[in-house]
């Protein structure tokens, strides 16, 4: 295996887990806080697909769907403790829209090289990912940290436990 065939495996495997964990939630669902203050799902699933988009600029074959008017200022930290939580998508229009960026994502990692993932990466981002393969890893492992928080709300929902 690759190491482009490894960071889409980790791409497509962080989209599957994210896709399972709301499939059996409802549009209301999606707006339960596990604790006050905490992120609803709603808004994490829109703050996935905003980051994901902002990897346009190391991923110029990419070409990411354009994000409807408003949706990251809907999507940004101010929103997040909106309550009540208004504005926000249903579950197929979030899933929908994520399943886009991801597929996006993919298409631009089929266009680069190995030599490609070794690319220094500039700004604030650096710090966390100094390369285009780190920064794709952590674009997986962003998806799956926030996998992991929908758990609990799905726990408080009393949903079945699926992984």
């Amino acid at each position: 295996m690759t190491a482009l065939e490894a960071i889409a495996t980790a791409l497509q495997s962080s989209r599957n887990l994210l896709t399972w964990y709301l499939s059996d939630l409802s549009d209301t669902d999606l707006l339960v806080r596990p604790v006050p203050q905490a992120n609803h799902i709603a808004w994490q699933v829109g703050h996935l697909i905003v980051t994901e988009v902002s990897l346009a600029d190391y991923l110029p074959a990419a070409n990411y769907p354009a994000l409807p008017e408003g949706f990251a200022a809907q999507h940004d930290k101010e929103m997040a403790a909106q309550e009540p939580a208004t504005g926000f998508w249903g579950r197929e229009a979030y899933v929908g829209l994520f399943q886009q960026v991801r597929e996006a994502t993919l298409r631009g990692l089929a266009g680069l090289s190995e030599a490609d993932l070794d690319r220094p990466i500039e700004g604030p981002l650096a710090q966390l990912a100094p390369t285009l393969g780190k920064l794709l890893l952590l674009e997986s492992d962003h998806t799956l940290m926030h996998a992991g928080q929908f758990s609990v709300v799905r726990r408080k929902l009393g949903k079945p436990v699926l992984f």
